[in-house]
Formats: C-alpha cells, structure tokens, sequence
C-alpha cells in the first residue's frame, strides 16, 4: 500500500485520499443508500435504460458501465468545457463503456477516440456517438487498453478506471474490477501524451486508490488534484497526469 506521506507526492495529493473522520457514520450511511437503491430497482444494471448526462441522451445496454448511477462517469464528463481540453485537441476516452467521455468531449475537442475491451460497450458508445450526432468526431474502437491507438498521441486521456482489484467474472465486472489494469496504464500512458498532453484519472475512496498513486509514482509520473467531490459515503477524486520526460 502507498505511503500518503511520501515526498515524491505534494500535499494536496497525499491529503486528498484520507478517510473519512466518521468511518461508522459513512458505512452506515453506505448501506442506508445501497438499500435505497434495491428499492428503486436501480441495482439492475443489466436493464437497457435511457440516461441523460450534461444534456446528451446515452442508452445503457445491459454488460455495459453506466456513467449515471454510480456518478463516475458523469463527474469526469462535467470537466470537459470548451477551453479544455481546446478546439483542436485530440482526445483518448479510455474504457469508454456507454461513450459518455466521447459524446461529452466532441462538443469540445476536434478529435476523439473511443476504446472498451467490452465490445457491448463498444457497440452501445457506438449507438451514442450516432445518437448526439458526432460521428464526424468520434471513432469507436475495441480492445484492451492502448492496444487499439498504439503509436497514437493526445492531448488528453480521460480514464475512468476499474479501482476494485481482483478478476472479474464477466464483461459488466470488468467495469470495475480488474487485477493489472493500473500497472498496465501507469506503464503505458506517457508514451501515449503529447508533450504538453495531460490523462484526466478518476479515483475512488472506495477502491484501490494507493495502489494506483503508487503505480504513477513508479512511473515518474506528476501527479496533481483536478477536482473532487465528496459523497456522504465516498469521495471521489480526479488526478491530472503529465510527463516528466
């Protein structure tokens, strides 16, 4: 596990993973929402729903993330605006499940590229790049990782990662689970930056934070706070990555 009191990392960084002062209140809080949502039906996740996000309507099929009720993908969408990442970025939404980072990143950027190892996912953000009208922009592609850009370049990586380690059982787990996938990304993402590029990386409290800080920090790469937003049973925190090569 990470030490939060490393030097490699600033202040803001190590503070922003702390738990919370009232661990009993937050579970309990936890589980009082948990059984809110069995109640309302929406611990199904393998339903086909129509979602709406910033405006743009997303349909979510069943094996697929979907970006609104565990308010993941809807907080890394809500950073995007019109000076970032800028008109003529070029942009990678990693794991893009619904293709809500895609939808939400063309009214900004010039170009963008959509990658799942789920190809449900894949073909749900496909329905949703025609469904907001951004095919012009958006290319939708399959496969693990960086394995479907290779030698490509951006500007701006967005990563909504799975933070739960462990092996996933089947393609809707892979959402969230997964056993190497910050190794993998940490190895892999600088060589896929500009070099004034940036990957835009969403963590949880709930998950497997440290683990993925200490993965960057290994990496040489610098590691700042971008935004946060706190849950009465989590906190949520998008980490802003650049090279230091």
């Amino acid at each position: 596990m990470l030490d939060l009191t490393d030097a490699a990392l600033t202040p803001e960084v190590r503070g922003s993973l702390r738990p919370s002062r009232f661990p009993v209140f937050s579970r309990l809080a936890g589980k009082v929402l948990t059984y809110s949502y069995r109640l309302l039906g929406r611990h199904r996740y393998d339903d086909y729903r129509l979602e709406r996000v910033l405006g743009a309507p997303l349909v979510v099929m069943p094996s697929v993330f979907n970006p609104k009720l565990p308010r993941t993908g809807e907080f890394l969408a809500r950073q995007l605006t019109p000076a970032f990442p800028g008109g003529d970025a070029e942009v990678l939404d990693m794991g893009t499940g619904s293709g809500v980072g895609a939808v939400i990143a063309a009214r900004h950027a010039r170009r963008i590229v959509a990658v799942d190892i789920n190809t449900e996912a894949v073909r749900c953000a496909g329905i949703n790049v025609r469904l907001n009208r951004v095919e012009g922009r958006v290319e939708v592609r399959q496969g693990d990782l960086f394995g479907p850009v290779r030698d490509e370049r951006f500007d701006l990586i967005l990563f909504n990662p799975p933070f739960l380690r462990g092996t996933p059982s089947d393609d809707r787990e892979r959402a969230w689970r997964s056993s190497d996938v910050a190794e993998r990304f940490a190895a892999g993402v600088a060589q896929h930056l500009k070099p004034a590029g940036a990957a835009l990386v969403l963590l949880s409290t709930f998950g497997g934070a440290e683990h993925f800080l200490e993965q960057f920090r290994r990496q040489a790469l610098a590691i700042a706070v971008h935004a946060e937003r706190r849950f009465v049973n989590e906190k949520l925190v998008i980490f802003r990555l650049t090279s230091l090569a």
